[in-house]
């Protein structure tokens, strides 16, 4: 009894997922993790005294199904938000790659296509594929921009069903400018996802997506909790769009598909997000002093808008990397040759991932 006969390729699995390999990144217990770009300042203990406290209240209930529509955190984000947005324009989801999966669920599946500009956030292929729909892959310049032109010329050659724009861009950290996403709403008759998971930790006067709502039906704008907000663990996501879309979403999501305790925690730290979103400014301040070592260094670190560096010129990304992990420093090799990418972590965090770099160095 227990003993695994069969191999995964042995099960009548879909076709379409025969080859494919799940998303994940190594989870491994060494003293400093920046690999996944969570946010790793613990949340202020005024905060989690208030979610307790809320979570408390929500077990009383608990026998209870939670409210279908998650009416008050739906308010909340609104609030949050800003814009004019009303409860009736916004969604929310387990992290926002079930979000996204429910925009793909409505709006791509079999006989469809979905849209991205690579190298991006590599759950988008996943997540089509996974949804039954193809993956298309659009390019970027060398140095992972991508102009207004060149970004409508691509998608009206594809004719997508669903766009999507990381914005800014993981695992780049590119900014995107809005003309940019102007450009595409308009080559395309399919939905356009504005990803700003890390829209955060953009200069303060840039304008966010939520701006180019009005009149666009098509568009969709979706957010986490995760990075900003410290929020990786609960897994709350959400997204603004025309209510038109949110009607359709509300086709394929689960039944009571956010649980009462989820929608308790995040109501309670929206409740508080100034003080939540006082962390970014320390985590801009750490991306930018990485940024500058790095390149006092000898690497070459990308622009970023986010809260990680991707950087570049490194001789064996590998070798590099191992050497980090037996200093007790994660951080993240995605791929892109002679690169690695680093999550801006607290002070103590991001000294000994820069010290564990230069002694590297010092060695070569």
């Amino acid at each position: 009894m227990g003993e695994v006969t069969a191999r995964l390729e042995d099960l009548p699995i879909r076709d379409d997922l025969r080859g494919m390999t799940p998303y994940g990144a190594p989870q491994v217990p060494l003293p400093i993790a920046l690999n996944v770009n969570e946010n790793t300042h613990p949340v202020p203990q005024e905060v989690a005294d208030d979610i307790v406290d809320s979570i408390a209240r929500a077990l009383r209930e608990v026998n209870r199904y939670p409210d279908r529509e998650f009416t008050e955190l739906r308010e909340g984000f609104a609030d949050y938000l800003g814009h004019g947005l009303t409860r009736e324009q916004v969604w929310a989801a387990n992290g926002s790659n079930e979000v996204l999966q429910h925009v793909l669920q409505a709006f791509a599946g079999p006989g469809r296509t979905a849209f991205g500009f690579a190298p991006t956030y590599s759950m988008y292929p996943l997540l089509a594929r996974a949804t039954g729909a193809d993956w298309i892959a659009g390019h970027r310049a060398a140095d992972y921009t991508v102009s207004a032109q060149s970004a409508a010329e691509q998608v009206a050659d594809a004719a997508p069903d669903v766009v999507f724009l990381c914005a800014p861009n993981n695992p780049t950290g590119t900014p995107l400018g809005l003309d940019v996403i102007e450009a595409v709403y308009d080559a395309t008759d399919g939905v356009v996802v504005v990803d700003e998971a890390y829209f955060e930790f953009a200069p303060r006067e840039e304008r966010s997506a939520l701006t180019l709502l009005a009149g666009r039906e098509r568009l969709v704008v979706s957010r986490t909790m995760s990075k900003a907000f410290a929020f990786a663990g609960a897994r709350v996501g959400y997204l603004a769009a025309d209510p038109a879309v949110i009607d359709a979403l509300r086709l394929v999501r689960l039944p009571y598909h956010l649980s009462a305790l989820t929608q308790a925690a995040a109501s309670a730290a929206l409740r508080h997000a100034p003080t939540m979103l006082r962390m970014v400014d320390d985590i801009v301040q750490q991306r930018d002093r990485i940024s500058a070592t790095l390149e006092a260094l000898g690497y070459t670190p990308h622009d970023s808008w986010t809260n990680f560096v991707l950087f570049g010129d490194v001789d064996d990304p590998a070798a590099t990397w191992r050497a980090l992990y037996d200093r007790g420093v994660l951080i993240r090799d995605v791929g892109i040759p002679h690169h690695l990418r680093v999550t801006a972590g607290t002070e103590a965090e991001s000294t000994a991932f820069l010290e564990a770099l230069a002694s590297i160095d010092s060695q070569a």
